[in-house]
């Protein structure tokens, strides 16, 4: 099968695209066919070996992790889906390839009303900027500070976090601040003069910080929670322990990430949770696709199309 490849770390020049042995489905796995994946941050940081702490990659080796496609396979004790059945997730094998492996309990079925661009950017960024809400205990009558906000992730925790009935300060350039009000945030640019500004929005100060950037705003942060790092978490920025701030690095699926994927996927599908596709790629031009998101200022998700020429 067709997938993008990478013998050794580095730059984006290592990805490839090449013939690779097909995958076939385990116990509690299906095989989907591809029909998009998605571009995160996360994927280039592994690619250029910085990340291999966290997550050891053997090479040679597959980038990327969400998609929605078609099953075409089934493993045994699967029931939940069969051959046909639209769905979308986090595989356990590269995402960018033509087909992937994947946990059964971690794919939910895509609605007929969300597209395939759509429904590959949910998987990640929703499943994180949860994550993050939960360990920030992000509840009504909170004032969230959210940097990085109009990214993939930042966009989901934005809305994910006002409908927990937060009041939310996003961090972006101006060019995204009206898209961030339509989210549902209070924008503020980043930069010098930070402090000061979110001062002016939220004159009480904020009850939590949520980091999606990691460009160097944890000072700040430490300084508008009164000079402590708790409620303080980045996905981000390597320099969070001199910051004594959490650094949240995710990884595997978590029990019961189907159902809540489902949820989302549906919320998406009638046009309750907002998605942004920044732009999609062919397969072949992930090497582009990876340059423009550790670049940086990407206002929602990158994707790759497997099908496209």
């Amino acid at each position: 099968m067709e997938a993008i490849v990478y013998e050794e770390f580095g730059g984006p020049e290592v990805l490839h695209l090449t013939e690779t042995e097909d995958v076939h489905p385990g116990p509690g796995q299906i095989r989907v066919k591809v029909r998009a994946a998605g571009v995160n941050p996360v994927d280039h940081k592994i690619r250029n070996g910085w990340m291999e702490a966290a997550f050891p990659t053997p090479l040679p080796a597959v980038p990327g992790s969400e998609f929605a496609g078609v099953v075409d396979g089934t493993g045994e004790g699967v029931t939940a889906f069969a051959t046909g059945d639209e769905v979308l997730g986090r595989s356990v094998t590269g995402a960018y390839a033509a087909y992937v492996l994947a946990d059964a309990d971690a794919v939910a079925p895509k609605p007929d009303g969300l597209g395939w661009e759509e429904a590959a950017a949910l998987p990640v960024a929703t499943a994180t900027a949860a994550r993050v809400l939960d360990e920030l205990a992000v509840a009504a009558g909170d004032t969230l500070l959210l940097h990085g906000a109009a990214g993939a992730v930042g966009s989901a925790a934005v809305q994910l976090a006002a409908a927990r009935g937060a009041t939310v300060i996003g961090t972006a350039s101006p060019a995204n601040h009206d898209y961030l009000r339509v989210l549902g945030a209070f924008p503020v640019a980043y930069g010098e003069g930070l402090v000061d500004r979110v001062r002016t929005v939220a004159p009480e100060g904020v009850d939590a910080v949520f980091d999606a950037a990691g460009r160097g705003a944890l000072a700040d942060s430490v300084e508008l929670r009164g000079g402590t790092a708790e409620r303080i978490v980045t996905i981000a920025d390597p320099d969070a322990a001199g910051y004594g701030v959490a650094f949240s690095g995710g990884g595997g699926a978590r029990t019961g990430e189907g159902t809540r994927l489902a949820e989302y996927a549906r919320q998406a599908s009638v046009g309750e949770l907002r998605v942004s596709i920044a732009r999609a790629f062919a397969l072949r031009d992930a090497a582009k696709a990876q340059e423009l998101s550790e670049a940086g200022h990407v206002r929602g998700k990158l994707v790759l199309l497997p099908g496209e020429r």
